[in-house]
C-alpha cells in the first residue's frame, strides 16, 4: 500500500469517506474503477487517487454510482453520518 505523498485537499467532503468504504471492502482502486466503468462513469486512477485525496471535485452522477458500487448512502458520503427517516 502506498501512502500520499500530497497533502489532503479540499475539492470534495467525500474522498477520504470513499477511500475508507472501499477499503473496508477490501476493494483496490482498480476494482472500483472497473465497477465506475461498467455504469457508464469515466474515471481513471489518477482521477480516483485524487478524488479520495480530496484534490478533486466529484460530479453527482458519479458520486452516486461511488455510493452504490460501496454499498454506503450518498449522505454518509457527503456527512458521515446516515439519513435519518424518508429522505
Amino acid at each position: 500500500m502506498r501512502l500520499r505523498n500530497t497533502p489532503v485537499g479540499n475539492k470534495n467532503l467525500v474522498g477520504a469517506r470513499v477511500e475508507i468504504a472501499r477499503k473496508n471492502l477490501g476493494m483496490k482502486q482498480k476494482e472500483l474503477l472497473a465497477q465506475l466503468q461498467v455504469r457508464g462513469v469515466d474515471m481513471n486512477s489518477s482521477g480516483l487517487s485524487k478524488l479520495e485525496g480530496q484534490i478533486r471535485s466529484v460530479s453527482d452522477y458519479e458520486l452516486l454510482a461511488i455510493a452504490e458500487i460501496l454499498g454506503v448512502s450518498v449522505m454518509w458520503l457527503l456527512t458521515g453520518k446516515e439519513p435519518e427517516g424518508n429522505v
